[in-house]
This record gives C-alpha cells, sequence and structure tokens, in this order.
C-alpha cells in the first residue's frame, strides 16, 4: 500500500504549531515573507498554513498588522458544585459579571419543563456579560422562576451565586448540557469575537437545598479561549 503523502501546507502548519510554545498571547508572528522563506514555501501556502492554525483558535490575522498569537484556551471544571466566578477567580482570573438586561416575561414550555412551573407562571430573566482580566469571554442568560425571583431585585451585577449565597439560598448544579453553534451577529459584536468562529454552549438547570429547581441558565462562550471539563461525582470528591 502506498504511503499517503501529506500536503506541505499542513506540514507547514504543524511546524508553525510546535512554534507557538515560544510566544506569549498577544505576541506576532513573524511576516508572512519571512515565514514563507524559513519554511521553503511559496506565500499561499504559508497563508494556507496559517490559516488551519486561525481555525483551531490558535493565531488570530490582523489586517495590517500580522499575525497575532491567541491565549491558550481555559479548561473550566465543570461539575455539581462548580461556580463560574470562585472557579475562575481560583484559577487566577480576575472574574467580573456585567448585568445587560433584565426582564419578567411568560416562560418558553422547555422553561416551564425544566424548572416545574405551571402554564400560567413567568420567570425573571437576567442577561450577564463575563469578563476575564477586563476581555469578553461569555454570555449568559438566566432563567429564574418570578415567584421565587425577589431575591434578585437589589442585584446590579457581580457573581449571582455570591448574591443568592448571601440570601442564604445555595444552588447545586443538577444537570448539564454542552453544545456548539454560530453565534449571531449581536452576540459576535458583544464578544468581540469574528462571526465565522464558533462558540461553545451550555444549558444548566441548578437546584436549591430543597432539591427545586431554581435556575436555567444558558450561557456562549468563546471555543477559541474555553474547554470546559466534565468531572464526575466520585473524581470531584476526591
Amino acid at each position: 500500500m502506498s504511503r499517503q503523502v501529506v500536503p506541505r501546507y499542513l506540514e507547514v502548519a504543524d511546524a508553525l504549531r510546535n512554534t507557538l510554545g515560544d510566544y506569549v498571547s498577544g505576541d506576532y508572528l513573524p511576516s508572512e515573507l519571512q515565514l514563507a522563506q524559513r519554511f521553503a514555501v511559496n506565500r499561499h501556502t504559508l497563508r494556507r498554513a496559517v490559516d488551519v492554525l486561525i481555525s483551531e483558535g490558535r493565531v488570530l490575522r490582523h489586517q495590517g498588522r500580522g499575525t497575532c498569537v491567541l491565549p491558550t484556551p481555559i479548561v473550566y471544571p465543570v461539575h455539581a458544585g462548580s461556580t463560574y466566578s470562585k472557579t475562575l477567580e481560583g484559577m487566577g482570573f480576575r472574574s467580573q459579571a456585567v448585568l445587560l438586561n433584565r426582564s419578567q416575561r411568560p416562560a418558553k414550555p422547555d422553561e416551564a419543563k425544566e424548572l416545574a412551573l405551571n402554564g400560567q407562571e413567568q420567570v425573571v430573566e437576567i442577561t450577564t456579560l463575563r469578563l476575564l482580566n477586563e476581555l469578553p469571554i461569555s454570555l449568559i442568560v438566566h432563567c429564574f422562576p418570578s415567584r421565587r425571583a425577589q431575591v434578585l431585585d437589589a442585584y446590579q451585577g457581580g457573581s449571582l451565586r455570591s448574591h443568592l449565597e448571601q440570601k442564604a439560598i445555595a444552588l447545586t448544579r443538577a444537570s448539564t448540557l454542552i453544545g456548539a453553534r454560530a453565534p449571531s451577529q449581536q452576540e459576535a459584536l458583544q464578544l468581540l469575537m469574528p462571526r465565522h468562529t464558533p462558540v461553545l454552549s451550555i444549558r444548566t438547570l441548578s437546584r436549591d437545598a430543597q432539591g427545586q429547581p431554581f435556575e436555567l441558565s444558558n450561557s456562549i462562550s468563546r471555543a477559541d479561549r474555553f474547554k470546559y471539563h466534565v468531572i464526575s461525582g466520585d473524581q470531584h470528591e476526591q
């Protein structure tokens, strides 16, 4: 059997990928001309190799400035007790939650089912933008049964979990659904990201200490910045 030939641009992409450890986030790679000369390829082949790294979320091409090295994706542990702000601050990041919107509306059928609401009940929807080290990373839409959301009347931003804990409400993650999709134009603008880059979506149902559904959240995070590590209960307890 003949050996499959690897396209030259993929070989260059692999070689470039191995050099990224020599840079820090925000550094610019040498010019396309310099890189083409280093790998003895034409600029078209070099550009295709760089496009591979762009698609992987490792670098970003800035028109007129060059190719910038992006931060290494953050590995976020998902387990029953994980909370966004505390977890990321424990990893050394400065975490902020900016309140974008608050409204009350009828519950959608799927929300009513997961939050155990009757057909007439409404939800309070709170949208927050999460920043890490002053850079946008996630958008989160939180939904709460309106009859239990009075404890959120004074919320003006910051960690929602911390706000609830101050009201003696401790939540536990009951279920998590992770997926991926393309961002809308508005979402891409809010997260300062290109439209062609996918976002990771995570839908979480949290219960209170009595086991009653309290919060249903839908978040999207930049897939070039975030990875989710799902941890089983036994592993988390070790």
